[in-house]
This record gives structure tokens, C-alpha cells and sequence, in this order.
């Protein structure tokens, strides 16, 4: 199936409707519509941040897989990695929410999905370098594996959520749409 594809079938799935609203109705009561949402949203960058901030647990972790493959000579810088994505996705989290609020409905389901598989990720690197730190090594490895890959189905949906098909957030010209305008009062 392709990704598209895979993407629109989301997107029509009302099951998700409980739990995106959900999320909404929280996101919206924590971020508001004030200086929290317009920093997370990047309005005073003048591009999202969300984007900007994946690169950061991607590129640690992405770093640990090459490290652990370097043997037991990289294992601290390895460990590192893991834990400095793991502490990153933090703020990435936070701007995607803010992101996400902004977007209709059905690709708000597609973004649960995407929320849902970066979550399980963070947490399996989480238990990953809980794994590490103490001492069993083989299984914190495997558990970055596992993490990397669920990762990288999140990343999918995420970076088709921003850049294709019919559910991107950002038409393909040279203005951005009314939602990611920076706001008059934003900081």
C-alpha cells in the first residue's frame, strides 16, 4: 500500500474521533491560544518548529544506531545519543501539538497515529537507555532497533502530514496558509 493511500485510509477512520478529541480538548486547555501556542508554533520564526525540532531526536538516535554498531568502544557516547533524543523529543512533542490543533479533522487522525507511533518510540528508547544504564546492554540495544523502526512509521506519516498528498498542512506556493501567519501580538 502505499503511503497516500495508507494516509487517506486514516484519515477516514472515525474510530480515532474519541481520541483525537480528546487531545484537542486538552492540547487546547494547556497550549491555549496565547505566548505558549505562538512560541511552540513557531509564528515568531515564521515557519513551524515542529520540523525543525524532529531533526534533533532523529539525528541522536539515528547517531546511537551508528555507535552501537562501533562496538563496545562507543557504547557511553552510544547511550548518550539515546538519551539526549529521548530528552529532545520533549519540546518536538510539545510544538507538534501546537502544530497539530491547527489542522482539520481528518488529518488530525492521520497526526494521532503519527503522535501515537512517536510516542511508543520514545518510550522504547526511554527503556532502552533504562536498559543500558543498567548493565544489559544486548537488550537496550535491541530496544533502539525496535524504537528506530517505529520511529521511522511515525516519521512517514509525519512527513506526509507537512510535505504530500491530501494531507499535507502546507499548500505548495509561496505563502504560507492564514493558520501559520504570524500573529500580530505574538512575541
Amino acid at each position: 500500500m502505499k503511503l497516500d493511500r495508507a494516509a487517506g485510509w486514516i484519515e477516514g477512520r472515525t474510530a480515532l474521533d474519541p481520541a483525537v478529541s480528546a487531545v484537542r480538548a486538552r492540547g487546547a486547555r494547556v497550549l491555549g491560544d496565547g505566548r505558549a501556542h505562538d512560541i511552540l508554533s513557531g509564528s515568531w520564526l515564521g515557519h513551524p518548529l515542529h520540523p525543525l525540532l524532529t531533526d534533533l531526536p532523529i539525528g541522536f538516535w539515528t547517531s546511537a544506531f551508528v555507535l552501537d554498531l562501533a562496538g563496545a568502544g562507543a557504547a557511553a557516547a552510544a547511550d548518550l545519543c539515546v538519551a539526549l533524543g529521548t530528552l529532545s523529543a520533549v519540546p518536538t512533542v510539545a510544538a507538534g501539538l501546537a502544530d497539530w490543533l491547527a489542522t482539520a479533522p481528518e488529518k488530525q487522525r492521520v497526526g494521532i497515529v503519527h503522535a501515537a507511533a512517536n510516542a511508543a518510540a520514545t518510550g522504547l528508547y526511554a527503556a532502552s537507555w533504562w536498559r543500558r544504564r543498567r548493565g544489559a546492554r544486548a537488550s537496550g540495544v535491541a530496544l533502539g532497533v525496535v524504537g528506530a523502526t517505529v520511529a521511522t512509521i511515525g516519521g512517514l506519516l509525519g512527513g506526509h502530514l507537512a510535505f504530500g498528498g491530501p494531507a499535507a498542512t502546507s499548500p505548495p506556493s509561496d505563502r504560507p496558509p492564514p493558520d501559520r501567519q504570524p500573529r500580530e501580538d505574538a512575541p
